[in-house]
């Protein structure tokens, strides 16, 4: 095979999936992109665009009773046609010479099984060892993709490990038997900037010592510009650009290109609006065009509706038959929120960030400290009287997939907490509301009877926070509400958020492991580590100038590629 020949060459791949027995669905329109040895190409695009149905169909792992692969399709790998072999020969290929990372660890590993025996799997079907040597070789890989202490950890099961730990895991499983392809379907999109930034580099070393080609699939143009050497934009099932990654990014020629760039919130600036996917697309915006800036920051004279003074919340875990550790969670926090601004809060998972958040609203016990609303301690009082307050702090939860009822309609998801807290003097006035408030976070009258599952994420979250706004909220605690959504979706939820803060001037907690979007919403920032706060500033100073080792380590992490 000519070295000068790709490694992977797709052409003209069109994929259906059926609906039912007349109607089907083409989520692949005819794409062709070739991956060259040892090179890293991106494909980029948003949910829908077909860009994991491709590498799926790579794969081999589309659902063939419901899968249409049209005719004219090829697939090649070394010069060989993929489309057509048998299921034993795909097998044999895949998970050997082409490896996938996928998206989400704790779906992909078997939660009752080790992730040495997880990793002893893949080496025992592919290469033939028996279990000494592939427990030899699973410590060699768990020690070569960084997981710490690797004689323990190869016991270890995958919930017993953090998310960082378990896509560390993941991929020892796609490296073990050195692929010449690793596909990494959005390998990062979940996990902190820090350690995003080390899967990032991780993969990255794994690639040179192995000599692999990387496709990597992302919605995230700042990590392209810093690991691919192609890229392809999809969108709709279509490639709508394909280029050396320096020239798609810096110069695109397509205008969704553009607007997915101009889409996500930059740390140099802060416009009153992000734009989103349509004004570019329509011409509503230029690049061009300087928009109006919005400033941010407390001010003495702003009123202060929440105080939170000491705060402390322990976990107790067992230890033996009937000794107990305590876990500090989270460690004499303090903070002023005022009327009609946002205090971000960031920081790595098991900062302490999300128990902030959920221990305010008293869905944790506090272990000690006080939090004042309007005067008055919300940690003290009791259920009996925390159920008059109970309505004016809510959250918007980070998993729209989780947070709605799938038995009830987007109807009955607004009207239940209206009904609860007796907001409204009847039905018909409650629904009048419910209709006023969907279409107020942009959604079709026609969604009042439809269920979460006929929405998309981004769809999802906007009836979260219809929800929440039903019972007026003077505090809104938004926990990662916005970092599972693609780059324009998020844009137009930020916009959401800071629309209903200008009307309504609710005050919002939002937390985030995003620094760019903290960057643009929040007037103040609260660092967090290990439970502690280690540094506070007004955002604009505290991105200019950061006091603390961590923080400054926390900056230096954001992709800045794009």
């Amino acid at each position: 095979m000519s070295p000068d020949q790709p490694l992977l060459e797709v052409r003209d791949l069109r994929v259906s999936f059926r609906i039912d027995k007349k109607r089907s669905f083409e989520a692949v329109k005819g794409i062709s992109f070739s991956l060259p040895r040892n090179a890293t190409v991106a494909l980029v695009g948003e949910s829908g665009s077909g860009k994991s149905v491709s590498s799926l169909a790579v794969m081999g792992l589309l659902p063939p009773e419901t899968t249409i692969m049209h005719e004219g399709s090829s697939i090649r790998f070394d010069g060989r046609e993929l489309l057509g072999q048998s299921i034993d020969a795909r097998r044999a290929l895949c998970g050997k010479d082409i490896a996938m990372i996928f998206q989400e660890p704790m779906s992909s590993l078997n939660p009752v099984f080790t992730v040495g025996y997880q990793i002893g799997e893949v080496l025992r079907q592919h290469l033939g060892m028996n279990r000494r040597q592939a427990r030899a070789r699973t410590l060699a890989l768990l020690d070569e993709v960084g997981i710490p202490d690797p004689a323990n950890k190869i016991d270890a099961y995958p919930s017993q490990m953090s998310g960082g730990q378990q896509q560390r895991v993941m991929i020892a499983m796609a490296i073990a038997c050195e692929p010449r392809l690793l596909i990494a379907d959005e390998p990062t999109t979940a996990l902190d900037v820090t350690i995003q930034k080390q899967i990032m580099e991780l993969i990255a070393r794994l690639q040179k010592k192995h000599q692999m080609a990387v496709l990597f699939i992302t919605h995230d143009l700042g990590l392209v510009g810093e690991i691919a050497d192609r890229v392809i934009v999809m969108r709709h099932g279509e490639v709508r650009e394909e280029g050396a990654a320096s020239e798609v990014l810096g110069a695109p020629s397509d205008a969704y290109t553009r607007a997915l760039l101009h889409c996500r919130p930059r740390l140099d600036e802060r416009p009153v609006r992000l734009p989103v996917i349509d004004d570019v697309l329509s011409g509503r915006y230029a690049p061009d065009v300087v928009l109006p800036q919005r400033t941010r920051g407390y001010l003495p004279s702003d009123d202060n509706v929440l105080v939170v003074e000491n705060l402390q919340k322990s976990f107790y875990l067992r230890e033996g038959l009937f000794g107990k550790r305590e876990f500090q969670a989270v460690k004499d926090v303090s903070f002023t929120l005022p009327r009609g601004k946002t205090l971000g809060v960031v920081g790595e998972s098991g900062s302490g960030k999300t128990t902030v958040g959920l221990t305010l609203l008293r869905l944790h016990r506090a272990t000690g400290g006080r939090a004042l609303f309007e005067g008055r301690d919300l940690l003290a009082m009791s259920d009996r009287e925390y159920q008059a307050y109970k309505r004016r702090i809510q959250i918007i939860f980070q998993n729209p997939y989780a947070s709605l009822n799938p038995r009830f309609t987007v109807g009955q998801i607004l009207l239940e907490p209206m009904r609860i807290h007796r907001i409204g003097a009847g039905d018909a006035e409650r629904v009048e509301h419910a209709r006023h408030l969907l279409e107020r976070v942009g959604l079709p009258e026609q969604a009042f009877h439809r269920y979460p599952h006929e929405f998309s994420g981004g769809q999802r979250q906007r009836i979260a926070i219809a929800r929440c706004l039903t019972m007026k909220p003077e505090i809104l605690v938004c926990d990662e509400s916005v970092s599972a959504l693609d780059v324009s979706v998020q844009a137009q939820v930020l916009n959401l958020l800071q629309d209903l803060q200008d009307e309504y001037k609710m005050s919002y907690i939002f937390i985030s492991h995003d620094l760019s979007v903290v960057k643009y919403i929040a007037d103040r920032v609260m660092v967090m580590h290990h439970g502690s706060v280690v540094e506070m500033a007004d955002s604009d100073e505290l991105y200019r100038n950061p006091q603390h080792p961590y923080t400054q380590t926390l900056l230096a992490a954001i992709p800045r590629g794009a």
